[in-house]
């Protein structure tokens, strides 16, 4: 986890924070399925393709989430005249290839 955390100053709307709610909550129950299929012995394909499915749920909301930070957070920064932003923005990039 960062050393910590700033405050959003443009609020997410409603509908955002659903789907990424929605999302998420796939996610924990994919990962909660795994879980259970390890418990239960089965197949280590069928156990990966499951994983894959997570993976592919948290990109997702990731992805979700990196386009409101460009859409709202980084764009007022650089109005603001902070392009300190950019950089910020490459190292969470990098993060997500």
């Amino acid at each position: 986890m960062p050393d910590c955390c700033h405050t959003k100053h443009t609020p997410r709307s409603e509908e955002l924070k659903k789907n990424v709610t929605r999302r998420i909550n796939r996610a924990i129950g994919q990962l909660n399925g795994v879980k259970t299929m390890l418990d239960d012995e089965r197949y280590c394909g069928d156990v990966l393709t499951q994983l894959a499915a997570a993976e592919s749920a948290i990109r997702s909301v990731s992805r979700l989430v990196l386009q409101e930070h460009l859409q709202t957070c980084v764009v007022e920064r650089v109005r603001e005249g902070d392009t300190e932003v950019i950089g910020e923005l490459m190292t969470l990039l990098k993060q997500f290839s």
